[in-house]
């Protein structure tokens, strides 16, 4: 029987184009023809987590037509991309999903936005007729925001509720793309209608707490292309400042809840627990660098986050600074030497407030901090308040100076006679000045606090504990 070598040779044929298509697939191919542009060098690139970062992936050329090949065989990872212009004056934002990696655009620098086609992308046509429905309305909505009259304000509410109902269909009918993902993530949750109080008004801690809890929803924690967006760390930078409670015990019950949240990635779960770690380690909130200190027991020392030994070292060094350094603790014992030789004690000072002021008398800060110290302790000294200014450095010369140089004879000062002491290790000196402020038993209330921020926590503390008598 003869053998039908032409179709035998056409399915050889066939199986290997399949396999280089396979194999082509891997890799990317996007041109972009530029309009205005020529015979200049772009970069194409990612987000990383917020709008500042920018990961470049390649690079070309435009050539006398504008046009410009990013190609490769090794695969991108899905994000948002940005195609820089040189000078990185004017950029180019694409959705990249790791499906379609073989598209073409074409763009008009005069207006590009408008002037966007696109070629092989679903993707990037959904986005753009997207951003092309926001600037319409937007132009429109910006002109009769300028008429106080009642027709344009009518008129307002109509484009807004007109996009409204265009962004729905469109989230809608393209449920499952990487754009509606995208989009979902750049907007906050819808909120229903809240229930009534009895006296009528809307409840608005159901509205916090409905926003709260469904606040994460548009983001596929599982799906690693979210963090080559730039909208993962403003998010985060928000829930964490404006929705959690600034009190220790609230904040390290939601950084648990978050890191469980995003646990499905390994990468991000090793960014927020540095991300959320990091934020309190020198905080803007007083008395929550409790946190950094769980986060640091619980996800790095324990072993938990695979950091190298002596990263570990240097971490299990500070925690055992800080951990009796806290807000609510009691100030550790220390002892030192007055300028006519007597020895002076923390624990000692019998006051209803005491400000321990840590300085350097070699230190620009402290010397523009010194006289609002002073100015403060001659104010508050009827008050029960005492000041004890402390001298880091040992040279008793330079510190005496200091101290008249800057009229604070009348504090209570303090030096380390025996240079016994590391203040950095012992008491978190780690830039000067450093403030502690204690109540009466000598129990931190706060620390890291600038000297012109004091008589104002004071203040609101003693108007704190007195609501409360």
């Amino acid at each position: 029987m003869m053998r039908d070598y032409t179709r035998t040779s056409l399915l050889i044929l066939l199986m290997a184009f399949s396999l280089f298509s396979k194999a082509g697939a891997q890799g990317y191919h996007i041109e972009a023809t530029v309009k205005g542009m020529r015979d200049s060098a772009f970069v194409i690139g990612h987000y990383n987590r917020n709008a500042t970062q920018f990961v470049p992936k390649d690079t070309a050329k435009a050539d006398a037509n504008g046009k410009i090949v990013f190609e490769g065989k090794t695969p991108l990872p899905g994000g948002l991309y940005v195609i820089l212009f040189p000078g990185a004056q004017k950029m180019i934002e694409l959705i990249y999903s790791g499906k379609e990696t073989n598209f073409a655009i074409e763009v008009d620098t005069v207006d590009m936005n408008g002037s966007m086609k696109i070629t092989g992308s679903k993707e990037n046509e959904l986005f753009y007729n997207y951003r092309k429905e926001l600037a319409n309305g937007s132009k429109e909505m910006e002109a009769l925001s300028r008429q106080n009259t009642p027709e344009a304000q009518a008129r307002l509410r109509k484009i807004q509720e007109g996009f409204g109902t265009y962004r729905k269909k469109l989230l809608a009918d393209n449920e499952g793309t990487f754009t509606a993902q995208l989009l979902k993530m750049s907007a906050d949750p819808e909120i229903p209608a809240a229930p009534k109080l009895a006296n009528g008004k809307t409840d608005s801690m159901w509205v916090f707490n409905y926003y709260k809890a469904h606040y994460w929803d548009a983001f596929d924690f599982a799906d690693p292309r979210i963090v080559n967006t730039p909208f993962l760390e403003p998010k985060m930078e928000r829930y964490f400042k404006n929705l959690v409670v600034q009190v220790p015990d609230s904040i390290i019950k939601d950084a648990d809840l978050m890191v469980k949240k995003v646990s499905v990635n390994k990468d991000l779960k090793s960014w927020t627990v540095y991300y959320i770690t990091n934020q309190y380690e020198n905080p803007k909130t007083v008395g929550t660098e409790a946190v950094w200190v769980y986060m640091a027991n619980k996800y790095y020392l324990s072993g938990e986050m695979g950091v190298s030994e002596e990263v570990k070292k240097r971490i299990a060094e500070k925690v055992t600074t800080m951990k009796d350094l806290l807000v609510n603790k009691t100030f550790p014992a220390l002892t030192l030497t007055d300028p006519a030789g007597k020895k002076v004690s923390v624990q000692a000072i019998e006051a209803n407030y005491t400000v321990l002021f840590f300085y350097a008398p070699t230190c620009g800060h402290c010397k523009e901090a010194s006289p609002i110290l002073k100015a403060f302790a001659d104010k508050k000294k009827a008050d029960g308040i005492k000041v004890m200014a402390i001298s880091t450095e040992h040279n008793p010369e330079e510190w005496k100076t200091f101290v008249k140089t800057y009229h604070l004879e009348g504090l209570i000062n303090g030096f380390d006679t025996l240079n016994q002491i590391d203040f950095n290790r012992k008491f978190d000196v780690v830039t000067t000045p450093t403030i502690y402020i204690l109540d009466k038993n000598k129990k931190i209330i706060a620390r890291k606090m600038p000297v012109e921020q004091i008589e104002d926590f004071l203040n609101y503390y003693q108007n704190k504990m007195a609501r409360k008598l």
